[in-house]
């Protein structure tokens, strides 16, 4: 093989291995940043990871919502009919958030419920995520599981990790 040749196949060699180098970090850093959409089946169903950010679909339950006097501190429970999760969130709620409406939430899931950092509410009659219509519905041909009742002040943590709570059903 002449040096010509070897130069071209070492130029080639290298620019495929650059190629493959930057599309192996296209594909990493893709994986880190997808955030996947569940319902509260699906985290019953163990596919969701401790720890792991994710987006929790549903409707908000009637009756659990639960506020900390004087704090921007809200507990509620999502359900898609079928499973229902606990949500703690703090911050200051979408105004369209009210019980009975549809909800994506973006957190973690913790031993004690899941942990919204963002709460999301459905701003029209007819926007849904698939996914989220798509179990609403099928929990919909099931029997109806009703809403767990709101926590009772004495079930929640104390104040330094969120406080007593009072039962509200709508914004202040």
């Amino acid at each position: 093989m002449n040096p010509t040749r070897k130069r071209r196949l070492g130029l080639l060699l290298v620019l495929l291995a650059a190629i493959a180098v930057a599309g192996t970090l296209v594909i990493v850093a893709l994986q880190h940043n997808v955030r996947y959409l569940l319902t509260p089946s699906d985290v019953a169903a163990g596919q969701a990871q401790a720890g792991r950010v994710f987006r929790l679909g549903g409707v908000v339950c009637e009756g659990s919502i639960a506020r900390t006097p004087d704090t921007l501190d809200v507990r509620f429970i999502v359900t898609d009919r079928i499973h229902q999760i606990p949500v703690r969130y703090h911050g200051i709620l979408p105004d369209l958030f009210r019980a009975g409406q549809s909800i994506i939430a973006t957190g973690t899931l913790k031993p004690d419920g899941f942990h919204a950092d963002e709460v999301l509410a459905k701003h029209d009659e007819t926007y849904m995520p698939k996914e989220v219509e798509e179990a609403i519905a099928k929990g919909k041909a099931l029997p109806h599981t009703a809403c767990a009742p709101p926590p009772a002040a004495s079930a929640l943590p104390p104040p330094g990790e969120g406080g007593a709570t009072a039962p509200d059903e709508g914004r202040r």
